[in-house]
């Protein structure tokens, strides 16, 4: 069985009487791109600095290529963009793509040329007079450029323009083709269901869901749009989320439909359509308070 790229197992983060992680497991499998979901202090920042060696577990252990975290062994797998990149100011573009690289020591070259034509940024610059998003290309082209097995991307598209978020998608899976594995936090949805084969899902320090993307969409089933007055679905099976709309509800329905069709019976719809489930309602189905519950 092939090593897994970045591997949790029963990790536990405590400061004082604050448990940031707890119980956290999954397996992050070589050649993917996994998407790490969750709201504001969910735990995701200390899983996050839990993979790269800055924190310890309280208990548990995480792995990077079969190396514990934190090891110097393990760091020279592992390439790091955190959302707000700080640079030398006074060296130019080139000369940090230089030092990073001789910091990481195995680069491609060749790719590294193609990035910055790609994300069409001027590396003979001082990072001084860079935009915030010009700093995050750099940033970018030196992790994607580097030969290490395991991209960590914390917030990477953070600052950059909707063209260059298309470019990063196309990036992030041509690395991912060239057996680099890839581990993504980020709030921007569409990005993580666009490029990710994997998605974990990360609760108030717990992991609520870890699944491949296609099983998520399984499990969530379909989307029913319905103009009308609906009537209260409350305790219909396979009722998972209702949001109303102005002129009726979007119902998310897993498994057989016959009890919420047989529902709706009793109202007065005029229109019922349906469609694909997105990230985004698949998200907000394990985030809602019932289902946290």
């Amino acid at each position: 069985m092939a090593t897994p790229a970045l591997s949790f197992h029963e990790v536990r983060k405590v400061f004082g009487e604050t448990v940031a992680l707890e119980q956290v497991s999954f397996d992050v499998a070589a050649g993917t791109v996994t998407g790490f979901l969750g709201p504001n202090g969910a735990g995701k920042s200390t899983a996050l600095r839990v993979a790269l060696g800055l924190l310890r577990p309280t208990r548990g252990e995480a792995f990077v290529m079969g190396q514990r975290a934190g090891t110097p062994t393990a760091r020279r797998h592992l390439a790091y963009v955190p959302g707000d990149v700080s640079l030398w100011p006074r060296l130019s573009g080139a000369e940090t793509l230089d030092l990073l690289a001789s910091l990481h020591g195995d680069v491609d070259e060749a790719r590294r040329d193609q990035l910055i034509a790609d994300f069409e940024v001027d590396v003979r610059l001082r990072v001084r007079a860079y935009s915030k998003g010009n700093r995050q290309k750099i940033a970018l082209i030196a992790a994607l450029s580097s030969r290490a097995d395991v991209l960590v991307l914390d917030e990477p598209t953070s600052g950059l323009d909707p063209l260059m978020e298309r470019v990063f998608r196309t990036s992030v899976t041509e690395a991912a083709a060239r057996g680099q594995s890839v581990f993504l936090s980020s709030h921007i949805l569409s990005e993580v269901e666009h490029v990710c084969d994997n998605v974990v899902m990360i609760r108030a320090g717990r992991i609520v869901q870890a699944a491949r993307m296609s099983e998520l969409r399984e499990r969530a089933g379909v989307v029913f749009d319905v103009i009308g007055e609906v009537p209260d679905l409350t305790g219909v099976a396979g009722v998972l989320v209702v949001t109303p709309t102005n002129d009726g509800a979007s119902v998310s329905v897993s498994g057989p439909t016959g009890p919420f069709l047989a529902a709706l019976s009793s109202g007065r719809v005029t229109s019922l359509t349906t469609r694909d489930v997105s990230l985004e309602e698949i998200f907000l189905s394990y985030y809602d308070e019932p289902h946290a519950r």
